[in-house]
């Protein structure tokens, strides 16, 4: 009896050795995966950011005056031309 139980716990402190070593490969795998992800979640954000900020330029008044008279031909009407309309 004795001589199988010494192969067999050795046997299963090497398999516990060798799952505790393919564990920690994996985590390191893992963290190094997350790394990547995170910095590419941090360049799209500075993305995101930049998009904003020109959004923001395109649709200040003067912009949108501007694509106005040049894309549409519109001008500002005079004061003849408005109408207040009343209830």
């Amino acid at each position: 009896m004795r001589t199988f139980l010494l192969p067999a716990l050795i046997l299963a402190v090497i398999a516990t050795a060798m799952g505790a070593a393919y564990a920690k490969h994996q985590s390191r795998k893992l963290f190094i995966e997350l790394q990547a992800l995170e910095s590419e979640r941090d360049a799209m954000n500075v993305e995101w950011g930049q998009l904003q900020l020109e959004q923001s330029t395109h649709t200040t008044h003067g912009k949108v005056e501007s694509a106005a008279r040049k894309r549409l031909g519109m001008e500002i009407p005079g004061p003849q031309q408005v109408v207040i309309l009343r209830r």
